[in-house]
């Protein structure tokens, strides 16, 4: 039974690809996506294999207190799960930030009603409640341009509008949007990022669903990629695709979970479960490997997929 649950943090650095193999779109190499809202996201597999393979990497260099039987603990055996689960419980990493061009403040932070509604759900499932609510959508003239909720200091909005890409909103300050920049700021950025912590404050915008949708969809980065004849220094005969990638500065969240420990154990001996706080605890620890990044998703010896760990409440 899951008896404790802490949120873990991706602050993406570099262009990041998890991708979901070939497409049947413009787009050669697209990245996962959820299935009714078509919201980016990585699949929590691949967030636990990966966490799996830092801890490994951190017991092979002896940083920390981890030990490859903890691992086993945290992740499950290496070659076969017969014998017990792993403790440790990886959900779906979720968009909770998007960043998309602004005419003014060179980006913005962008979400909507409906993620920080999956948000805050997500969050309050096992946590406290939020000090937050989610504001009320504004119904316009579907003659003018949509409502776009800005902070109070908001430097992406001029003359009463914001411009994001091409498109054209009409920019309304709110003391939720204060409220949510701010809380957001100080939870789910590491301190060692003040700058992109103040910037947030200054730059986020809360939208419209289906406009933040469409962003989402359509705002990506598409990356045209060749390979190279080593001989003649030319494309290689139809070596040229296409790649979509996270853009930088994106913000994800995801779900952590886990239970008393479920290796077997002898209890003649006295042996207990590792509480579940515990096995959390440990799982924290990665934050200490690489100064807290990992690389995640494909193409990483061209730098794409740098992430910044950070757990809330550290």
């Amino acid at each position: 039974m899951i008896t404790a649950t802490k949120t873990l943090y991706l602050y993406v650095e570099t262009p990041l690809h998890a991708g979901v193999g070939s497409g049947l779109s413009s787009i050669d190499l697209p990245i996962q996506r959820e299935r009714t809202t078509q919201y980016p996201m990585i699949q929590g597999s691949g967030i636990k294999g990966k966490l799996r393979s830092v801890a490994e990497d951190m017991v092979e260099r002896n940083i920390g207190t981890l030990t490859d039987e903890k691992v086993i603990i945290m992740f499950g055996p290496k070659t076969t799960g017969a014998d017990h689960a792993g403790a440790l419980i990886a959900g779906d990493a979720r968009i909770l930030l998007f960043s998309v061009r602004s005419l003014s403040g060179v980006f913005a932070y962008t979400t909507s009603y409906d993620v920080l509604g999956r948000f805050k759900r997500d969050r309050e499932r096992s946590d406290e409640a939020l000090p937050w609510q989610i504001p009320t959508p504004i119904n316009t003239d579907p003659s003018k341009p949509p409502v776009a909720l800005v902070t109070s200091t908001s430097q992406v909005s001029a003359s009463g509008s914001v411009v994001l890409e091409e498109f054209s909103f009409q920019a309304q300050p709110s003391t939720a949007a204060d409220t949510i920049a701010d809380w957001i700021a100080n939870h789910a950025i590491p301190r060692t990022h003040d700058y992109w912590r103040e910037k947030l404050r200054r730059s986020l915008i809360i939208l419209p669903d289906n406009d933040f949708c469409d962003f989402v969809l359509y705002a990506t980065e598409i990356i045209t990629r060749v390979r190279i004849d080593r001989a003649t220094k030319t494309v290689a005969g139809g070596a040229l695709w296409t790649e979509e990638h996270l853009p930088t500065d994106t913000l994800l969240y995801v779900p952590m979970y886990a239970t008393d420990s479920r290796k077997a154990r002898n209890k003649e001996k006295g042996e207990k479960a590792i509480p579940a706080a515990e096995i959390l605890q440990d799982a924290m620890s990665l934050e200490n490997n690489q100064g807290g990044y990992i690389q995640l998703g494909g193409d990483e010896t061209v730098g794409r997929g740098l992430v910044r760990l950070h757990w809330e409440g550290e």
